[in-house]
């Protein structure tokens, strides 16, 4: 009843126009294996470019004049509901939610891209719901204003899906991603337009989701022309690790938050009953759950938590991350996103002031890969003053060039 809710409040919200953007609500159309899909809403030329130049100044959180190039093309934009499974409940079947952003111009066929959004601490700020999710936005104009498809899915517990939030719970990340495909190019099928070469591209949280996912199409053999990711954890055991005993001045609060959900998704997804209540401080507990739970948002719970995670955690939860001596942290080393001998070629994009991800964390794919002789694999330097937002608008601009020229 409340996933109705939520999709009737959702064609309520998309009906007239937004900001430029024509937008309606439309019947859901089912196709094959239980997909659904619902046109949303379309963004014209205009709409497209002020997402390229006004609200990528408002995103951007240290001042400059990048814009993106001007859209060529209007997006029509669709969401979308399919069934996936939880592979650490004994592949629990469940259902997820995302978006497919489809050109609207003369041509059948078109490039295609996956995109896997960054950590939100809210159920909705995410790719099916495109105006709360400024990333998604900016991904429409760079990618979707220039001819390719983009498809992004919302993940297993955001969206409409009602399970708790799978945060960086790697199975059941890299299987919601290949179910998301897999539904999207039913969908795609049923638009009577089909894709080309296929790409990948993930920033923070997605950009991890994107390594694990990617993983996961190596190992069954799909063909992926490139990669590309921004300010990427690959290792988020070492971050962990750094995050608790080496704070930075340019860390940024948020990362408290990034703990609790993290903590809280463990907890549930690998079976570790009492996990948060053992890891974080008792005067924290109920904030971190009500976080977790989508019962609070981030600026009620960053006026309860510390400043550190250090001072989040239990004393004795902190100091078990030296040796890895508890399941929770073991479980983070298991997670690691990048040992693997690569096919596709791929790009790592790290900046100076990064105040999430440091560049030896984002960079070690590279090194990584010329160890053991996998597909070219880059580290791209997007600046001295590149933080996290910046890392993530440098990547893009830099990746569609570079996926174009492989058109």
């Amino acid at each position: 009843m409340f996933r109705l809710l939520l999709m009737g409040v959702l064609t309520l919200l998309l009906s007239g126009t937004v900001n430029g953007a024509t937008t309606q609500g439309a019947g859901v159309i089912t196709v094959a294996n239980g997909v659904t899909y619902q046109f949303i809403g379309q963004y014209n030329l205009e709409r497209l470019n002020k997402i390229g130049t006004t609200e990528i100044h408002e995103f951007k959180s240290i001042k400059s004049d990048v814009t993106l190039p001007p859209a060529k093309n209007e997006v029509k934009l669709y969401r979308i509901s399919y069934r996936t499974v939880i592979p650490e409940r004994g592949n629990h079947p469940v259902e997820a939610t995302g978006l497919i952003a489809i050109p609207d111009k003369v041509a059948t066929t078109y490039p295609l891209v996956s995109y896997q959004h960054g950590t939100v601490f809210s159920r909705d700020e995410v790719p099916s719901f495109p105006e709360k999710s400024t990333e998604t936005r900016l991904m429409i104009a760079q990618f979707a204003g220039h001819g390719y498809i983009v498809i992004a899915a919302d993940y297993i517990g955001k969206g409409s899906s009602m399970e708790p939030d799978s945060y960086m719970v790697k199975e059941s990340t890299s299987q919601a991603c290949y179910d998301m495909l897999v539904a999207s190019k039913s969908v795609i099928k049923d638009l009577k337009l089909t894709t080309g070469e296929f790409f990948l591209s993930g920033w923070s949280q997605g950009a991890w989701n994107t390594m694990v996912f990617r993983n996961r199409l190596e190992q069954l053999g799909v063909p992926i022309k490139a990669a590309a990711t921004a300010s990427t954890p690959n290792d988020i055991s070492l971050l962990m690790n750094r995050w608790l005993n080496n704070r930075l001045p340019l860390d940024t609060d948020w990362l408290v938050g990034v703990a609790a959900i993290q903590i809280n998704s463990y907890e549930r997804y690998y079976s570790l009953p009492g996990l948060s209540a053992a890891a974080i401080r008792p005067q924290y507990l109920e904030a971190a759950r009500g976080l977790y739970e989508n019962r609070i948002g981030w600026g009620e719970a960053s006026k309860i938590f510390p400043k550190s995670i250090k001072e989040f955690f239990q004393p004795d939860f902190s100091q078990a991350v030296s040796f890895m001596a508890n399941r929770f942290y073991r479980q983070l080393s298991e997670n690691q996103a990048y040992q693997w001998r690569y096919s596709t070629p791929s790009r790592y994009y790290y900046g100076k002031i990064d105040e999430v991800v440091p560049p030896y964390v984002a960079t070690l794919p590279a090194a990584y890969q010329e160890l053991v002789g996998g597909a070219p694999a880059q580290a791209v330097f997007a600046g001295d003053l590149a933080d996290h937002r910046g890392t993530f608008i440098f990547g893009m601009l830099d990746q569609k060039k570079w996926f174009d020229k492989m058109l």
